[in-house]
């Protein structure tokens, strides 16, 4: 025990601040990888959710350009039979025109409306 009342410890406090200092460095290093992972899988997890958003939002604007191109081929088939001597076709051209413009309309207003929540979820502008 007399060995040590001489001795001077400061080489032994700094020894253990050095290990402390790599441990803290290890522990650190560790915690950037984790981080790092989180941050991959967020965006892996993000670009799953684009792609399948997407997806939905090109097919309601397929069917949208579909019904547009109906209503289109209907009132040229409708002006066509309209300019007969019948009055009363007039009406049902007009009836399915207007039908299928409001099918295209509101399959466009529904794709804009999830592309732009999609947006808003990736933290893009809207």
């Amino acid at each position: 025990m007399h060995d040590t009342v001489g001795r001077d410890l400061s080489p032994l406090i700094e020894d253990e601040e050095d290990l402390s200092l790599a441990g803290d460095l290890r522990q650190l290093a560790d915690e950037a990888k984790a981080v790092a992972h989180a941050e991959l899988t967020f965006q892996k997890s993000r670009a799953a959710y684009v792609s399948t958003a997407s997806r939905g939002i090109a097919l309601l604007l397929v069917v949208a350009l579909v019904l547009l191109f109906f209503a289109l081929v209907a009132a040229v088939v409708g002006t066509v039979i309209a300019l007969g001597p019948v009055l009363g076709l007039w009406g049902a051209m007009a009836l399915v025109t207007v039908v299928l413009l409001g099918g295209a309309v509101a399959l466009a207003l529904v794709a804009r409306s999830r592309l732009s929540r999609m947006m808003k979820i990736v933290g893009g502008k809207t």
